[in-house]
């Protein structure tokens, strides 16, 4: 093992619609914030605190498709993925940087009902270049069948 890991895992409600940018051979990139809040009881005044934390979300391709065709402003969705930071040059000539989580692995949290009667409530996408598991809300015990009971005990 080389020592070292970089995974993300998130659950929160998107921001904003996600914003696809098509690429010359077919490739495309999808970008969408992600909020993230903690909530906690301040001991002192025993009121409730809310902060809230946003992630700038990457995913490619096929999936970042299906999330454009699926996920709106407001819906829930797990993902998980791993860090990485960007730079470049800005108007003003200071190097500029961003932290993402670029997306392996997604899960669709939202219920969508009646706008969205073909798609499932949950669906998931593995993508394939990983090899995470899939979350428990995404493999379901309940399908599996036992057909064969030859077990000897």
């Amino acid at each position: 093992m080389s020592g070292t890991l970089n995974k993300v895992m998130l659950i929160g409600h998107l921001g904003d619609d996600v914003k696809m940018h098509y690429f010359e051979g077919g490739n495309c990139i999808g970008r969408f914030p992600l909020a993230t809040n903690e909530t906690y009881t301040n001991r002192q005044t025993g009121e409730k605190v809310s902060n809230t934390e946003w992630h700038n979300i990457v995913i490619r391709n096929k999936a970042a498709e299906l999330c454009e065709k699926y996920l709106s402003k407001g819906d829930k969705i797990y993902v998980e993925g791993r860090l990485k930071t960007r730079q470049w040059q800005g108007e003003d000539n200071q190097t500029k940087y961003t932290t993402e989580i670029h997306v392996n692995d997604f899960t669709f949290l939202s219920n969508k009902g009646e706008s969205n009667s073909s798609m499932p409530s949950q669906a998931t996408q593995q993508l394939p270049q990983t090899s995470v598991p899939q979350t428990p809300q995404a493999s379901p015990v309940s399908s599996i069948v036992e057909e064969d009971d030859d077990l000897p005990f």
